[in-house]
């Protein structure tokens, strides 16, 4: 008996100790295709929302699907409104432990559609995506 106790401990342990690195269920928001680059857009619920939004943004090659690790990326919004400036929101991004990803945040003060810019700076050389994502 004391022996499948210290087993069931040792098991409470792992999941304490492990559980803590599992990632929740990324869901992709939007994915863009360029000449050479797919750019991702990913979060927990797999959409941008009114308020302070956490996401990750992807690089990766076309030809190989491998990570793109690029020295400067930059992700800003706008969104045009008749008869005013149009509203716009640059994202704060930090380099991920896996190259090819950046952690994002974003805030938006309401709904719409929003026009994405990424752009970045790397060993490949430099690109630029332009693409629509909805904020709900």
């Amino acid at each position: 008996m004391r022996h499948s106790g210290t087993l069931w401990a040792t098991a409470v342990a792992a999941v304490i100790v492990f559980g803590g690195s599992v990632q929740a269920q990324e869901k992709t928001i939007a994915t863009h295709k360029t000449k050479d680059v797919v750019v991702t857009l990913k979060s927990d619920t797999g959409q941008w929302k009114p308020g302070r939004n956490t996401f990750v943004l992807e690089l990766a090659s076309v030809k190989d699907q491998k990570p793109i690790q690029a020295d400067r990326v930059s992700l800003s919004t706008s969104m045009s409104m008749p008869g005013m400036a149009p509203m716009v929101a640059g994202a704060t991004l930090t380099p991920d432990k896996t190259a090819g990803r950046y952690v994002g945040t974003i805030d938006f003060p309401d709904a719409g559609t929003r026009q994405v810019t990424v752009t970045w700076d790397g060993p490949t050389g430099k690109g630029r995506a332009n693409f629509s994502v909805p904020v709900r």
